[in-house]
């Protein structure tokens, strides 16, 4: 029964990335084929997965009540779960700014960003599917790093996107609109890294 409980916690982990990863994969799919007059539909489907997130992470917060003994902390199942729920959060909210800005074209940064953030989460899954073995792994680290070696490739296109959103000849609602849009992009490279150094901490902590 213990090893069934415990189990069951790394499958919600998973699952929280899982939904990060469908958040990301239709981010992408948005900015291949951008329609402004689509947006509504879209934020409403990406909803739909924010809030299944949400009602599993619920799910494993009231299961986490009820256990007598966790697999690992309670502290660190409940800042992992929500670390992982905020990924997909920050994803949301990139489409939500596209709306209430009324972006009616991408640069073409918004679309290399699209892509570091779903290897961000795809890089996420893998570790939290190697997550159960972290005690014995020989590639947990590893992924750790891959993880945050992407954040820093977002930093540099973060750095560079508004270089060139401030030198091009834009109008004022432009550059405001495009500094928020590429600040929530950003966002998303470093959730996803926050989760990372939270499974970084849990293994020093239980080494």
């Amino acid at each position: 029964m213990a090893r069934k409980k415990e189990t069951d916690y790394f499958e919600a982990f998973v699952g929280g990335v899982n939904s990060a990863c469908a958040a990301a994969d239709m981010l992408c799919t948005v900015f291949d084929h951008y329609e402004p007059e689509a947006l509504p539909g879209h934020i409403e489907a990406m909803h739909k997965i924010e809030h299944s997130a949400d009602i599993a992470k619920h799910g494993t917060m009231e299961q986490l009540v009820r256990e007598f003994l966790p697999p690992i902390d309670r502290e660190d199942i409940m800042e992992l779960s929500g670390t992982i729920d905020d990924v997909t959060d920050s994803i949301e909210d990139v489409l939500l700014r596209l709306y209430m800005f009324n972006i009616r074209t991408l640069r073409p940064e918004a679309q290399a960003f699209a892509q570091v953030i779903a290897d961000c989460c795809a890089a996420l899954k893998t570790m939290m599917e190697e997550f159960p073995n972290f005690r014995r792994s020989k590639t947990i680290h590893t992924q750790i790093v891959e993880i945050n070696g992407l954040e820093e490739q977002g930093d540099k296109l973060y750095t560079d996107a508004m270089h060139t959103l401030y030198a091009d000849a834009s109008t004022p609602v432009d550059v405001m609109a495009w500094t928020a849009l590429f600040d929530r992009l950003e966002k998303c490279c470093d959730k996803c890294e926050d989760v990372a150094d939270v499974v970084e901490r849990v293994i020093l902590k239980n080494s």
